[in-house]
Protein backbone atom coordinates (compact mmCIF):
# COMPACT_ATOMS: atom_id res chain seq x y z
CA UNK A 1 0.00 0.00 0.00
CA UNK A 2 2.80 2.37 0.82
CA UNK A 3 4.40 1.76 -2.57
CA UNK A 4 1.21 2.47 -4.46
CA UNK A 5 0.64 5.62 -2.45
CA UNK A 6 4.14 6.92 -3.08
CA UNK A 7 4.22 6.50 -6.87
CA UNK A 8 1.68 9.15 -7.94
CA UNK A 9 3.49 12.01 -6.16
CA UNK A 10 6.73 11.02 -7.81
CA UNK A 11 5.08 11.02 -11.23
CA UNK A 12 3.43 14.39 -10.62
CA UNK A 13 6.70 15.96 -9.57
CA UNK A 14 8.42 14.75 -12.71
CA UNK A 15 5.65 16.10 -14.93
CA UNK A 16 5.66 19.50 -13.24
CA UNK A 17 9.42 19.74 -13.52
CA UNK A 18 9.27 18.96 -17.22
CA UNK A 19 6.58 21.61 -17.70
CA UNK A 20 8.71 24.19 -15.92
CA UNK A 21 11.71 23.25 -18.01
CA UNK A 22 9.64 23.55 -21.17
CA UNK A 23 8.36 26.99 -20.20
CA UNK A 24 11.89 28.13 -19.40
CA UNK A 25 13.16 26.92 -22.77
CA UNK A 26 10.32 28.67 -24.57
CA UNK A 27 11.01 31.86 -22.63
CA UNK A 28 14.71 31.75 -23.49
CA UNK A 29 13.98 31.12 -27.16
CA UNK A 30 11.46 33.97 -27.24
CA UNK A 31 14.00 36.32 -25.65
CA UNK A 32 16.68 35.32 -28.16
CA UNK A 33 14.26 35.84 -31.04
CA UNK A 34 13.24 39.27 -29.75
CA UNK A 35 16.85 40.36 -29.20
CA UNK A 36 17.87 39.15 -32.65
CA UNK A 37 14.92 41.00 -34.19
CA UNK A 38 15.92 44.23 -32.42
CA UNK A 39 19.58 43.91 -33.39
CA UNK A 40 18.75 43.37 -37.04
CA UNK A 41 16.41 46.39 -36.97
CA UNK A 42 18.63 48.92 -35.18
CA UNK A 43 20.87 50.15 -37.99
CA UNK A 44 23.07 53.26 -37.89
CA UNK A 45 20.18 55.40 -39.12
CA UNK A 46 18.60 55.11 -35.67
CA UNK A 47 21.24 57.51 -34.39
CA UNK A 48 19.10 60.25 -35.93
CA UNK A 49 17.28 60.08 -32.61
CA UNK A 50 20.41 60.70 -30.54
CA UNK A 51 21.47 63.50 -32.88
CA UNK A 52 18.18 65.27 -32.22
CA UNK A 53 18.46 64.73 -28.48
CA UNK A 54 22.04 66.03 -28.42
CA UNK A 55 21.22 69.15 -30.43
CA UNK A 56 18.14 69.82 -28.32
CA UNK A 57 20.18 69.47 -25.11
CA UNK A 58 22.73 71.96 -26.44
CA UNK A 59 19.94 74.39 -27.38
CA UNK A 60 18.42 74.21 -23.90
CA UNK A 61 21.82 74.68 -22.29
CA UNK A 62 22.40 77.88 -24.25
CA UNK A 63 18.89 79.12 -23.45
CA UNK A 64 19.44 78.57 -19.72
CA UNK A 65 22.61 80.67 -19.65
CA UNK A 66 22.19 84.13 -18.05
CA UNK A 67 24.12 85.76 -20.92
CA UNK A 68 21.13 85.28 -23.18
CA UNK A 69 19.17 87.91 -21.27
CA UNK A 70 21.53 90.75 -22.05
CA UNK A 71 19.95 93.62 -24.00
CA UNK A 72 17.44 91.59 -26.02
CA UNK A 73 14.53 93.67 -27.36
CA UNK A 74 12.16 90.73 -26.98
CA UNK A 75 12.67 89.56 -23.42
CA UNK A 76 12.69 85.81 -22.89
CA UNK A 77 12.92 84.56 -19.34
CA UNK A 78 15.60 82.06 -18.52
CA UNK A 79 14.39 78.50 -19.03
CA UNK A 80 14.45 76.31 -15.92
CA UNK A 81 17.73 74.42 -15.60
CA UNK A 82 15.89 71.40 -14.16
CA UNK A 83 14.31 70.72 -17.54
CA UNK A 84 17.72 70.96 -19.19
CA UNK A 85 19.24 68.49 -16.72
CA UNK A 86 16.36 66.07 -17.25
CA UNK A 87 16.65 66.38 -21.03
CA UNK A 88 20.41 65.85 -20.93
CA UNK A 89 20.04 62.72 -18.80
CA UNK A 90 17.40 61.32 -21.17
CA UNK A 91 19.66 62.13 -24.13
CA UNK A 92 22.56 60.34 -22.44
CA UNK A 93 20.41 57.29 -21.69
CA UNK A 94 19.08 57.21 -25.26
CA UNK A 95 22.54 57.47 -26.80
CA UNK A 96 24.00 54.89 -24.43
CA UNK A 97 21.16 52.45 -25.22
CA UNK A 98 21.52 52.88 -28.98
CA UNK A 99 25.31 52.57 -28.76
CA UNK A 100 25.01 49.38 -26.69
CA UNK A 101 22.52 47.84 -29.12
CA UNK A 102 24.68 48.76 -32.10
CA UNK A 103 27.74 47.31 -30.37
CA UNK A 104 25.84 44.03 -29.95
CA UNK A 105 24.87 44.25 -33.62
CA UNK A 106 28.58 44.49 -34.48
CA UNK A 107 29.29 41.30 -32.54
CA UNK A 108 26.32 39.15 -33.56
CA UNK A 109 25.45 40.54 -37.01
CA UNK A 110 28.73 41.87 -38.32
CA UNK A 111 27.71 41.14 -41.92
CA UNK A 112 24.94 43.74 -41.56
CA UNK A 113 27.37 46.33 -40.21
CA UNK A 114 29.76 45.57 -43.05
CA UNK A 115 26.90 46.06 -45.53
CA UNK A 116 26.22 49.48 -43.99
CA UNK A 117 29.89 50.39 -44.27
CA UNK A 118 29.84 49.58 -47.99
CA UNK A 119 26.52 51.34 -48.64
CA UNK A 120 26.74 54.86 -50.05
CA UNK A 121 23.99 56.05 -47.68
CA UNK A 122 24.54 53.82 -44.66
CA UNK A 123 28.22 54.67 -44.29
CA UNK A 124 27.38 58.32 -43.63
CA UNK A 125 25.35 57.43 -40.54
CA UNK A 126 28.40 55.80 -38.98
CA UNK A 127 29.38 59.39 -38.15
CA UNK A 128 26.14 59.92 -36.21
CA UNK A 129 27.02 58.22 -32.89
CA UNK A 130 30.29 60.15 -32.60
CA UNK A 131 28.57 63.44 -33.46
CA UNK A 132 25.93 62.67 -30.84
CA UNK A 133 28.58 62.08 -28.18
CA UNK A 134 30.31 65.35 -29.10
CA UNK A 135 27.02 67.24 -28.82
CA UNK A 136 26.37 65.74 -25.40
CA UNK A 137 29.92 66.60 -24.38
CA UNK A 138 29.41 70.25 -25.33
CA UNK A 139 26.11 70.38 -23.45
CA UNK A 140 27.35 68.46 -20.40
CA UNK A 141 26.37 70.30 -17.20
CA UNK A 142 29.33 69.09 -15.11
CA UNK A 143 32.25 68.74 -17.57
CA UNK A 144 33.92 72.06 -18.36
CA UNK A 145 35.94 72.59 -21.58
CA UNK A 146 39.17 73.35 -19.71
CA UNK A 147 39.20 70.03 -17.82
CA UNK A 148 41.26 66.95 -18.66
CA UNK A 149 38.18 64.74 -18.91
CA UNK A 150 36.70 67.02 -21.60
CA UNK A 151 39.92 66.83 -23.61
CA UNK A 152 40.12 63.04 -23.31
CA UNK A 153 36.51 62.61 -24.41
CA UNK A 154 37.12 64.96 -27.34
CA UNK A 155 39.93 62.74 -28.60
CA UNK A 156 37.87 59.57 -28.09
CA UNK A 157 34.94 60.93 -30.09
CA UNK A 158 36.92 62.81 -32.76
CA UNK A 159 39.45 60.17 -33.83
CA UNK A 160 36.74 57.87 -35.32
CA UNK A 161 35.42 60.85 -37.31
CA UNK A 162 38.88 61.51 -38.72
CA UNK A 163 39.32 57.81 -39.60
CA UNK A 164 36.00 57.85 -41.46
CA UNK A 165 37.13 61.04 -43.23
CA UNK A 166 40.23 59.26 -44.50
CA UNK A 167 38.10 56.44 -45.82
CA UNK A 168 35.26 58.41 -47.41
CA UNK A 169 37.03 61.54 -48.63
CA UNK A 170 39.89 59.45 -49.99
CA UNK A 171 37.48 57.34 -52.03
CA UNK A 172 35.84 60.41 -53.51
CA UNK A 173 38.88 61.22 -55.64
CA UNK A 174 40.82 57.94 -55.82
CA UNK A 175 38.33 55.08 -56.28
CA UNK A 176 36.66 54.93 -59.68
CA UNK A 177 33.40 53.37 -58.48
CA UNK A 178 33.25 55.74 -55.51
CA UNK A 179 33.73 59.09 -57.22
CA UNK A 180 31.74 61.84 -55.52
CA UNK A 181 29.52 62.34 -58.57
CA UNK A 182 28.45 58.68 -58.29
CA UNK A 183 27.85 58.34 -54.54
CA UNK A 184 26.90 61.87 -53.41
CA UNK A 185 23.53 62.15 -51.69
CA UNK A 186 22.05 64.47 -49.03
CA UNK A 187 23.21 62.20 -46.19
CA UNK A 188 26.81 62.75 -47.32
CA UNK A 189 26.61 66.06 -45.47
CA UNK A 190 26.72 64.17 -42.15
CA UNK A 191 30.46 63.71 -42.68
CA UNK A 192 30.82 67.48 -42.96
CA UNK A 193 28.68 67.97 -39.86
CA UNK A 194 30.98 65.65 -37.91
CA UNK A 195 34.01 67.81 -38.66
CA UNK A 196 32.18 71.04 -37.82
CA UNK A 197 30.88 69.73 -34.49
CA UNK A 198 34.40 68.57 -33.65
CA UNK A 199 35.77 71.98 -34.61
CA UNK A 200 33.33 73.76 -32.30
CA UNK A 201 34.20 71.46 -29.41
CA UNK A 202 37.93 72.08 -29.98
CA UNK A 203 37.37 75.83 -30.11
CA UNK A 204 35.50 75.68 -26.80
CA UNK A 205 38.64 74.15 -25.26
CA UNK A 206 40.82 76.88 -26.74
CA UNK A 207 42.53 74.50 -29.17
CA UNK A 208 42.51 76.94 -32.08
CA UNK A 209 44.80 74.93 -34.38
CA UNK A 210 42.74 71.75 -34.02
CA UNK A 211 39.53 73.72 -34.47
CA UNK A 212 40.76 75.43 -37.65
CA UNK A 213 42.03 72.10 -38.99
CA UNK A 214 38.67 70.37 -38.60
CA UNK A 215 36.76 73.44 -39.78
CA UNK A 216 38.83 73.74 -42.97
CA UNK A 217 38.52 70.00 -43.63
CA UNK A 218 34.76 70.13 -43.25
CA UNK A 219 34.19 73.32 -45.24
CA UNK A 220 36.42 72.29 -48.16
CA UNK A 221 34.43 69.10 -48.64
CA UNK A 222 31.15 70.88 -47.97
CA UNK A 223 31.72 73.28 -50.87
CA UNK A 224 32.53 70.42 -53.24
CA UNK A 225 29.60 68.37 -51.96
CA UNK A 226 27.16 71.28 -52.11
CA UNK A 227 28.01 72.02 -55.75
CA UNK A 228 27.77 68.32 -56.65
CA UNK A 229 24.37 67.91 -55.02
CA UNK A 230 23.11 71.18 -56.50
CA UNK A 231 23.84 69.83 -59.98
CA UNK A 232 21.69 66.73 -59.26
CA UNK A 233 24.08 64.25 -60.83
CA UNK A 234 23.62 60.48 -61.00
CA UNK A 235 24.05 59.85 -57.27
CA UNK A 236 21.22 62.16 -56.23
CA UNK A 237 18.73 60.66 -58.71
CA UNK A 238 18.98 57.31 -56.90
CA UNK A 239 18.05 58.76 -53.53
CA UNK A 240 14.87 57.02 -52.25
CA UNK A 241 11.76 59.16 -51.82
CA UNK A 242 11.26 57.72 -48.32
CA UNK A 243 14.53 59.34 -47.22
CA UNK A 244 13.76 62.85 -48.48
CA UNK A 245 13.55 64.35 -44.96
CA UNK A 246 17.35 64.11 -45.08
CA UNK A 247 17.21 67.04 -47.52
CA UNK A 248 17.02 69.29 -44.46
CA UNK A 249 20.66 68.46 -43.81
CA UNK A 250 21.31 71.14 -46.45
CA UNK A 251 20.47 73.70 -43.76
CA UNK A 252 22.20 71.87 -40.90
CA UNK A 253 25.74 72.01 -42.33
CA UNK A 254 25.99 75.82 -42.80
CA UNK A 255 24.30 76.40 -39.43
CA UNK A 256 26.93 74.31 -37.67
CA UNK A 257 29.63 76.02 -39.72
CA UNK A 258 28.27 79.34 -38.44
CA UNK A 259 28.44 78.10 -34.84
CA UNK A 260 31.90 76.60 -35.30
CA UNK A 261 33.35 79.76 -36.82
CA UNK A 262 31.75 81.86 -34.08
CA UNK A 263 33.53 79.73 -31.47
CA UNK A 264 36.84 79.92 -33.36
CA UNK A 265 36.76 83.69 -33.92
CA UNK A 266 35.22 84.46 -30.54
CA UNK A 267 32.36 86.47 -32.01
CA UNK A 268 29.40 86.03 -34.34
CA UNK A 269 31.01 88.08 -37.11
CA UNK A 270 30.24 88.54 -40.81
CA UNK A 271 31.28 85.02 -41.98
CA UNK A 272 29.09 83.50 -39.26
CA UNK A 273 26.16 85.66 -40.32
CA UNK A 274 26.63 84.73 -43.98
CA UNK A 275 26.58 81.03 -43.13
CA UNK A 276 23.50 81.47 -40.94
CA UNK A 277 21.65 83.37 -43.67
CA UNK A 278 22.51 80.59 -46.15
CA UNK A 279 21.22 77.92 -43.78
CA UNK A 280 18.01 79.83 -43.11
CA UNK A 281 17.39 80.34 -46.83
CA UNK A 282 17.94 76.64 -47.56
CA UNK A 283 15.65 75.68 -44.69
CA UNK A 284 12.85 77.95 -45.92
CA UNK A 285 13.30 76.70 -49.49
CA UNK A 286 12.58 73.16 -48.30
CA UNK A 287 9.86 74.12 -45.81
CA UNK A 288 7.92 75.83 -48.62
CA UNK A 289 7.76 72.54 -50.58
CA UNK A 290 5.79 70.08 -48.42
CA UNK A 291 4.78 68.03 -51.48
CA UNK A 292 8.40 66.93 -51.78
CA UNK A 293 8.03 64.91 -48.56
CA UNK A 294 4.56 63.46 -49.19
CA UNK A 295 5.73 59.87 -49.78
CA UNK A 296 7.94 59.83 -46.71
CA UNK A 297 5.03 60.98 -44.50
CA UNK A 298 2.63 58.15 -45.31
CA UNK A 299 3.86 55.93 -42.47
CA UNK A 300 5.89 56.74 -39.38
CA UNK A 301 9.52 55.58 -39.53
CA UNK A 302 12.77 56.57 -37.87
CA UNK A 303 13.44 58.73 -40.95
CA UNK A 304 11.03 61.31 -39.52
CA UNK A 305 13.67 62.21 -36.92
CA UNK A 306 15.61 63.83 -39.78
CA UNK A 307 13.31 66.85 -39.39
CA UNK A 308 14.33 67.62 -35.80
CA UNK A 309 18.13 67.85 -35.90
CA UNK A 310 18.49 70.39 -38.77
CA UNK A 311 15.73 72.60 -37.37
CA UNK A 312 17.37 72.58 -33.94
CA UNK A 313 20.82 73.57 -35.21
CA UNK A 314 19.27 76.39 -37.28
CA UNK A 315 17.60 77.53 -34.06
CA UNK A 316 20.97 77.33 -32.28
CA UNK A 317 22.55 79.60 -34.88
CA UNK A 318 19.61 82.00 -34.63
CA UNK A 319 20.17 82.32 -30.87
CA UNK A 320 23.75 83.47 -31.38
CA UNK A 321 22.67 85.76 -34.22
CA UNK A 322 20.01 87.36 -32.01
CA UNK A 323 22.54 87.93 -29.23
CA UNK A 324 24.87 89.68 -31.65
CA UNK A 325 22.43 91.82 -33.63
CA UNK A 326 20.08 92.69 -30.72
CA UNK A 327 17.26 93.63 -33.09
CA UNK A 328 13.53 92.92 -32.94
CA UNK A 329 13.53 90.87 -36.15
CA UNK A 330 16.47 88.72 -35.06
CA UNK A 331 14.88 88.06 -31.66
CA UNK A 332 11.53 87.21 -33.23
CA UNK A 333 13.24 84.85 -35.68
CA UNK A 334 15.06 83.18 -32.79
CA UNK A 335 11.79 82.77 -30.89
CA UNK A 336 9.94 81.23 -33.86
CA UNK A 337 12.73 78.80 -34.73
CA UNK A 338 13.32 77.78 -31.12
CA UNK A 339 9.65 77.14 -30.37
CA UNK A 340 9.26 75.27 -33.67
CA UNK A 341 12.24 73.04 -32.93
CA UNK A 342 10.95 72.20 -29.45
CA UNK A 343 7.45 71.40 -30.74
CA UNK A 344 8.79 69.18 -33.53
CA UNK A 345 11.06 67.42 -31.06
CA UNK A 346 8.23 66.78 -28.58
CA UNK A 347 5.95 65.59 -31.38
CA UNK A 348 8.53 63.08 -32.58
CA UNK A 349 9.06 61.84 -29.03
CA UNK A 350 5.33 61.16 -28.67
CA UNK A 351 5.09 59.43 -32.05
CA UNK A 352 8.11 57.29 -31.23
CA UNK A 353 6.60 56.24 -27.90
CA UNK A 354 3.33 55.32 -29.60
CA UNK A 355 4.96 53.44 -32.48
CA UNK A 356 7.78 51.66 -30.65
CA UNK A 357 6.68 48.28 -32.01
CA UNK A 358 7.00 49.60 -35.57
CA UNK A 359 10.53 50.90 -35.02
CA UNK A 360 11.91 47.79 -33.33
CA UNK A 361 11.43 44.38 -34.84
CA UNK A 362 9.73 45.67 -37.99
CA UNK A 363 11.19 44.23 -41.18
CA UNK A 364 12.14 47.18 -43.35
CA UNK A 365 12.65 47.57 -47.06
CA UNK A 366 15.90 48.85 -48.49
CA UNK A 367 14.53 52.36 -48.95
CA UNK A 368 13.68 52.58 -45.23
CA UNK A 369 16.99 51.33 -43.88
CA UNK A 370 18.67 54.68 -43.39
Amino acid sequence: MEDTNNKPPVEVIIEVASDIGGHENNSVEATKTLLSSILTSVHAGYFRISLSFGAQALLWKILTLPSNEVSQPIHTSRLPSTIFLLLWCIALLTLFSLSFLYLLRCFFHFHLVRAEFLHNIGVNFLYAPWISWLLLLQSAPLILPNTLSYQVFWWVFTVPIFVLDLKIYGQWFTTEKRFLSMVANPTSQISVIGNLVGARAAAEMGWEESAVFMFSLGMAHYLVLFVTLYQRLAGGSRFPAMLRPAFFLFSAAPSLASLAWSSISGTFDTPSKMLFFLSFFLFMSLACRPALFKKSMRRFTVVWWAYSFPLTVVALASVEYAQKSKGHIASLLMLVLTVSSILVFLGLMMLTAINTDKLFGHKQSTSELY
